[in-house]
């Protein structure tokens, strides 16, 4: 019930967009829209637990008085407040001053005050520097409250934002607003805007059924899969994390106390507060993960700096959704650097296992990697036939999956999804060809659910099935050349139906009889009606 909810809810926010965006692009409305969202659940979510900690001292108003109830007690209550903000940020980790709380926006948009605008900008510059224990700077960088895509003027610009904020206010005002239903409706309006079209939609969004995929593979036991899923995950990463919901999916199979820190990077800056957003918007409080925004590549993040063997950072579970083919500039330096300088440098025309070496450097012994990339990393030569070779004789990759081609929105390629593991049990690769199990739609394709467990299955099993799945012995894989293109050890064709050509002709001359009696039978009956043979 709370899917369906959350995809109604998804679905009339979207319908508000469509109907509100006008001339303003995708991606900018994106960003509005989905700030107010983030908005309404921090403090729908404060307001609950101040009600529950301040019991028979919440104002009750009637329905006539509009006001914040938490307005009202902070008016009657000054002397109170450090005490109450001091709890607060025990409790839920955050505080919101009455005043840029949702509800008292949402009735500056209502009766069209000319001070929502500067009031909005008060709040959303609080919340990034006062509201958590931790700041959250630039949480609301991509939101230009002063665009002229809003308006002109001040007064066109406060219009505009009334306007947008009092549709949202009314589309989900009969919704709940728990975490789980607006964090799902706001995963849906990311894949919509992403759909849509937005300029920046391939750079940060994983279609959801292979994000369920990943996540599935890399909670279960590294050693075992078929034992089941980890008790505990005491870190998770995503190098690439975008919106982050591939970490919040991995979350979502653990349960909210079986992972111990959620990590992710992310270079694009909008696509960063996205995911700090929708981490917060699904319940994880600020001291629960990490984003850190920089370049993976370049790997400008201290905590994976760490030369000391003994304290590296190490991670039980990866996940990965790197940009395709991404063009970047392997250095000299950076042929020493401490990811690269064992398998060598991916080529400048393709990033992929630059990527995946950055990733498996930090992955625990215990741990299991899954990574999507294009194809080509699977047989390409040159510099990548090296690492990828080196990467089979150190039994790193584990398994091999082909998925159907044009599932994502920003590019019809087929895309594979490589395991990885530090200490690999089986001396075998397991090949997955799964690029014919699909549902086709009109712009896309898509995975249905009983394809994502075909393919889980198939690898927690480790199990074979003709023209879909087989364990290929190393020794097969080195005859090869070291190249797992799927196709050479799973082939989905079908051949020939052979052909009995004396049975095919012993059949025609019985038809040729055939014929020749019933002609025969039928100028019988033409001569008795006195008409010409034929």
């Amino acid at each position: 019930m709370s899917t369906q909810k959350s995809q109604q809810l998804g679905r009339t926010l979207w319908a508000i967009a469509d109907q509100l965006r006008g001339a303003m692009n995708a991606d900018d409305f994106r960003d509005y829209m989905l700030s107010f969202l983030f908005l309404r659940y921090l403090s729908d979510n404060y307001e609950t637990a101040a009600r529950k900690e301040l019991g028979s001292d919440y104002p009750a108003l009637p329905a006539t008085d509009r006001r914040a109830p938490l307005a009202v007690w902070y008016a009657h209550n000054p002397d109170d407040v450090p005490a109450f903000e001091h709890l607060m940020r025990r409790r839920v980790h955050y505080v919101i001053e009455p005043r840029h709380l949702w509800s008292h926006i949402a009735e500056l948009a209502r009766t069209q005050h000319d001070e929502l605008l500067t009031t909005l900008g008060e709040g959303f510059k609080y919340i990034e520097e006062k509201s958590f224990n931790s700041a959250f700077q630039g949480l609301f960088s991509e939101i230009n409250l002063n665009s002229e895509k809003l308006g002109r003027s001040y007064a066109e610009r406060n219009a505009k934002l009334c306007t947008i904020i009092q549709k949202i206010a009314e589309g989900i005002g009969g919704f709940s607003t728990d975490a789980d239903t607006l964090g799902d409706a706001y995963e849906y309006l990311i894949g919509q805007f992403a759909a849509g079209g937005g300029k920046k939609a391939g750079e940060f969004y994983t279609p959801q059924p292979i994000s369920t995929i990943l996540s599935d593979i890399v909670v279960l036991d590294s050693q075992n899969p078929a034992a089941g899923k980890r008790q505990k995950l005491e870190r998770v990463l995503d190098i690439t994390c975008g919106s982050g919901s591939l970490l919040l999916n991995v979350r979502k199979h653990m349960g909210p106390h079986g992972i111990g820190k959620i990590y992710g990077q992310e270079e694009n800056i909008t696509t960063y507060n996205l995911a700090r957003m929708n981490m917060l918007l699904h319940g994880v409080k600020d001291t629960e993960f990490d984003i850190h925004h920089g370049d993976s590549l370049k790997n400008d993040w201290n905590l994976l700096n760490e030369m000391n063997p003994a304290k590296k950072a190490q991670f039980d579970a990866i996940v990965a959704n790197p940009p395709f083919s991404y063009r970047w500039e392997p250095t000299d330096a950076l042929a020493d650097d401490f990811r690269f300088k064992s398998h060598g440098l991916a080529p400048k025309s393709a990033a992929d296992f630059a990527f995946l070496l950055h990733a498996l450097h930090f992955l625990s012994p215990e741990g299991t990697m899954a990574i999507i990339l294009p194809h080509g990393v699977l047989f390409r030569g040159g510099a990548e036939e090296r690492i990828r070779t080196k990467l089979l004789k150190d039994g790193h990759i584990d398994t091999v999956i082909g998925l159907p081609a044009n599932l994502f929105f920003s590019t019809g390629i087929p895309v594979c999804i490589l395991v990885l593991k530090k200490c690999k049990a089986p001396d075998d690769v397991l090949f997955i060809n799964a690029a014919e199990h699909f549902e086709k739609g009109k712009r896309q394709n898509f995975l249905r659910q009983s394809d994502i467990d075909k393919i889980v299955a198939t690898y927690r099993e480790r199990s074979e099935e003709t023209r879909y799945a087989r364990r290929v012995p190393m020794a097969e894989v080195e005859q090869n050349g070291y190249n797992l293109n799927i196709s050479r050890y799973v082939s989905t064709a079908t051949s020939a139906e052979e052909i009995d050509l004396q049975a095919v002709h012993q059949q025609l001359v019985k038809i040729e009889e055939q014929a020749a009696e019933a002609t025969a039978r039928h100028n019988q009956f033409l001569q008795e009606l006195g008409l010409p043979l034929i």
